[in-house]
């Protein structure tokens, strides 16, 4: 990853983006509880993010460059396993933001310094496509509130606006013990426990705007020609709006999640792309006959409900996974939306 380009500022409120016809605003919604997430014991072996130090041992030597390994220089607990989402993040910021024209800003719920952020005007009013990625492990309780809800709502129905949501992997719901260690093994990440159940804020978010999916399992994607992803089942005569105009792949990560559509209404939720699953890797999904996940959905404008409604995991969008020309396509057919 590439340094920064300018010096870096932090502890500022933003400033809004003017409306500018053709250019998407977008924003990013991390939906994570810092402190929690960094504070929490790292003694627990489930739910909770690695430190840096963990992923320094299992990546090893990918972060021993003194940036990454210095404690004089970057954070070695739990902390600096999350700052390395904010460097994966850069790469996408960059390139939306020479596409349209305007900065990404990234929001935490509550951030570094303890202060909070709820989804509401601040956030809504200068945004045309909303990403919320569904980072917060569940244990830490963060929850939609209704006032936000309704703020989404309404942001919903103003034209042209996007919702994107990512919530994250759900590894571990069985109470069996051999069910887990079963996903562990499937999975292969030692960095990833064998509880790891996130997304509590996108799911009730999601509940509150009747979104009808649910984010299930962490699977491990197929791969070809070597260590390439295999590519993606693409609904093609669904996707009217071209989210996947020219895309064949994404990149690659062990443990995606199965965005389960909860509804037998077909036209409520487009499901546009499928992933071929890891399946000489055992699963309870491909026991069950499944060779594939939901792994990009879309809703289009129903009722009052001007906006779209997207589904992709965060992975897709940071550089820790791996950047090709599908990827960027991706990116580019969420930036020039019309």
């Amino acid at each position: 990853m590439s340094e920064f380009r300018t010096a870096r500022t932090y502890n500022q409120h933003h400033t809004p983006r003017q409306y500018t016809p053709g250019r998407r605003r977008m924003s990013i919604y991390v939906a994570w509880s810092y402190p929690a997430e960094a504070g929490r014991n790292t003694a627990e072996l489930d739910d909770r993010f690695s430190t840096m130090t963990e992923v320094r041992r299992v990546t090893w030597p990918a972060y021993e460059d003194p940036r990454w390994s210095d404690p004089l220089r970057f954070q070695q607990g739990v902390a600096g396993g999350l700052e390395l989402f904010f460097w994966g993040w850069l790469p996408f910021q960059r390139f939306a933001e020479e596409t349209t024209g305007h900065a990404v800003p990234v929001y935490q719920r509550i951030d570094q310094a303890g202060f909070h952020t709820p989804l509401d005007e601040r956030v809504l009013a200068d945004t045309d496509t909303l990403f919320v990625w569904g980072l917060d492990h569940m244990i830490t309780g963060q929850e939609a509130a209704p006032r936000e809800i309704e703020a989404v709502r309404d942001f919903l129905t103003r034209e042209g606006t996007c919702l994107a949501l990512g919530p994250h992997h759900d590894v571990g719901a069985s109470d069996d013990m051999a069910v887990r260690d079963m996903e562990y093994r499937h999975h292969g990440d030692a960095l990833v426990p064998r509880r790891q159940r996130f997304g509590r804020y996108t799911r009730s978010l999601m509940a509150g705007l009747a979104v009808p999916v649910e984010n299930r399992y962490g699977l491990r994607p197929a791969v070809r020609d070597g260590n390439k992803i295999a590519p993606l089942s693409v609904a093609r005569d669904l996707d009217s709006r071209g989210w996947l105009k020219g895309v064949s792949s994404l990149n690659f990560h062990q443990h995606l999640p199965h965005y389960a559509v909860t509804t037998d209404d077909a036209d409520v939720v487009h499901v546009l792309g499928r992933q071929p699953i890891d399946t000489a890797r055992p699963h309870p999904f491909t026991e069950a006959g499944n060779t594939e996940f939901n792994m990009f959905l879309w809703m289009p404008p129903s009722g009052e409900r001007a906006g779209d409604v997207i589904l992709a995991d965060s992975t897709i969008f940071s550089a820790l996974f791996g950047v090709d020309e599908n990827v960027r396509g991706f990116w580019g057919n969420l930036a020039s939306a019309k």
